[in-house]
């Protein structure tokens, strides 16, 4: 009985290789991140409530220098 198991590499495994993991989870948060950013960013460039407001009449008896008929 002179047979030998070999061990199995797993090389390429996600859950074996830690710092190929890491790498990934780090690569990963970053760019969910930057997604996160970036969609905030353009959502905010296009909302509506930051375009010009129209413009109101005032009465003119209502003014700072009120002027009267």
């Amino acid at each position: 009985m002179g047979q030998e198991l070999q061990p199995i590499k797993h090389d390429k495994e996600f859950g074996k290789n830690w710092v190929t993991t890491s790498r990934f989870m780090f690569y990963m948060q970053l760019f969910a991140l930057l997604a996160f950013v970036g969609g905030c960013s353009c959502n905010l460039y296009k909302a509506t409530r930051y375009e010009s407001k129209p413009r109101v009449e005032v009465p003119e008896s209502t003014q700072y220098t009120p002027v009267y008929k």
